[in-house]
């Protein structure tokens, strides 16, 4: 095995808890991580790009058909093989977008084209689902199953908010565990079931689901209710009977506590490798683990750790995923006050497997894994990381074409949305809520015109300036200056006289003949012929 630092150029402000990493059609795709989009990349989804020790991101375009899909955070993911000539995909459920609400869609990834110069094409499809559709959350996973022939999706766990019922002003966004159900889901008809079964008696999140053939595995995970991480395994077979399927779970002895780890497949057969996660709130899990499923069941193992390096030990937090079979991708913030640019350390970890070994070693070989579910890092950071918006270049020489250069974007983090916009701001982005009926996405801010030495100005929300509504308003009608209340600025003082500019006269074009009197033409004559014209009209 081996530890790998990454430099990311251009592209450390998208790479932060709450991500997703998918590897379709030998791409690794980085998803759920994107600012808010102001000229290019509106779908959020990038190529991730390692060579010769460095990181680097480009920008995936969608077909025309596409549907929006919000960049997630912490969704369940799926990937299902090519089957009756429908090409590989991802299914991504739920999760978090920036703004905090919690999805409860189904879409569809995949690829749509592959043009001459590598660039990848995808195409999103939102499924809609009859039956007991499953709610809003985020932190579960989907797996998955076979049985007499027929494949279907398991849907478990998970949190999301309060139901609106029990929602008060002190735990508006409080979050829960969602009921202890399974859902199947029939992609071929779109409809989907509930079940409850007795063992599964309290909510899990963030845990670790591996399936084989019917048989799905549950490791792990943590409850919201206790606020602990019982040492849990559940082995849940599914069989597709005809008329309703039939479920069965069972719990073993080989209970294993950990959340937001990482699974790494390390070849064709079922074998996988965990690393990463908790063991409690403040407390890394620095071993890894080997399962392996087979006709028997599960085993797993204890498994040499990687050298981790000082900065990785002494990280309160990290997270990750799985960039392909026998490596994974993983992030330890830096030490100190650091910018938004090296706010984190990358690192690649690499496995060597009997069955990648010949192929391309600590990298692992191309194929991409049958059942690997990308487990939801970070629930410990629930906090969401507001990076710059990404931006395409043109294709550089080197070939990476439309990559993310953070340098051509505003720095949210000088315009103050999600940080301290003035001395009493108390905004958070976890808990906000809209204050205006205008806002839809983000907190109205107004612009003050005086600022440091070093700025000409700065954002300031409206809600800590006090504002009501009606003067918010009047404000973005106008175009003069205003001042926030650390620069003397007061409710009632709107604007500043603007300066009047008179308006210049300026007479209309004429033509030169317009300004000039027809004169008659002068005849010269000589003394002579002037006193015969006198004489002759006299």
């Amino acid at each position: 095995m081996s530890l790998q630092p990454l430099t990311p150029v251009n592209c450390a402000s998208l790479i932060q808890p709450g991500c997703s990493l998918l590897q379709l059609d030998g791409e690794v795709l980085l998803f759920g991580q994107k600012g808010w989009p102001k000229r290019a990349c509106p779908t959020g989804i990038f190529a991730v790009r390692r060579k010769l020790g460095e990181l680097k991101l480009r920008a995936i375009a969608f077909s025309n058909d596409s549907c929006y899909i919000p960049p997630l955070r912490c969704p369940a993911v799926a990937r299902l093989d090519p089957h009756d000539g429908f090409p590989e995909s991802y299914l991504i459920h739920g999760g978090r977008n920036p703004n905090n609400d919690i999805s409860a869609s189904l879409y569809l990834l995949t690829l749509d084209s592959r043009g001459c110069n590598r660039k990848v094409t995808l195409r999103c499809q939102e499924k809609e689902l009859a039956g007991e559709v499953p709610g809003a959350r985020y932190g579960h996973t989907i797996s998955m199953v076979r049985s007499r022939g027929k494949t279907a999706c398991v849907l478990f766990g998970g949190r999301s908010y309060r139901p609106a019922r029990e929602r008060t002003t002190e735990c508006w966004n409080s979050v829960v565990d969602c009921p202890p159900q399974v859902f199947l889901l029939d992609l071929e008809f779109s409809c989907c079931s509930a079940h409850t079964l007795p063992e599964l008696a309290d909510g899990q999140s963030f845990h670790v689901a591996l399936a084989r053939e019917d048989s799905v595995y549950f490791l792990g995970g943590h409850s919201t209710s206790s606020d602990s991480r019982p040492p849990r395994l559940f082995r849940l077979r599914v069989d597709l009977l005809q008329g309703s399927p039939a479920l069965s779970c069972e719990t073993l002895d080989m209970g294993w506590s950990c959340t937001s780890a990482i699974v790494v497949r390390t070849g064709p057969s079922h074998r996988y490798i965990i690393l990463g996660g908790y063991q409690a709130d403040s407390k890394k899990r620095m071993e890894c683990s080997v399962a392996v499923l087979d006709d028997d069941g599960i085993r797993i193992e204890a498994l040499a750790a990687p050298p981790w390096t000082a900065d990785i030990c002494q990280s309160r937090t990290w997270f990750g995923g799985s960039t392909g079979e026998g490596s994974a991708l993983i992030g330890v913030p830096s030490e100190g006050k650091s910018s938004q640019q090296d706010a984190h350390h990358f690192y690649e970890v690499g496995f060597r497997s009997k069955e990648c070994e010949e192929e391309e070693g600590a990298q692992g070989c191309s194929q991409g894994s049958t059942d690997l579910e990308e487990s939801p890092p970070l629930e410990d950071s629930e906090e969401l990381y507001f990076g710059r918006e990404p931006h395409e270049l043109e294709d550089s020489s080197d070939g990476e074409g439309e990559a993310y250069n953070e340098d051509d974007e505003d720095d949210e983090s000088q315009t103050g949305y999600w940080t301290q916009c003035c001395t009493g701001c108390q905004l958070d982005p976890n808990t906000w809520e809209p204050y205006y009926s205008t806002e839809l996405c983000r907190p109205a801010m107004i612009f003050c015109s005086k600022g440091g030495d070093e700025e000409e100005g700065h954002w300031v929300h409206a809600q800590c300036m006090e504002l009501t509504e009606r003067v918010l308003l009047k404000l973005s009608w106008g175009s003069g200056k205003y001042f926030c209340l650390d620069h003397g600025g007061l409710p009632h003082q709107e604007t500043t006289p603007t300066r009047k500019v008179l308006p210049i006269k300026r007479s209309p074009m004429k033509t030169a003949h317009h300004h000039q009197k027809k004169k008659s033409p002068l005849l010269k004559m000589s003394p002579a012929k002037k006193s015969f014209l006198r004489r002759l009209f006299q």
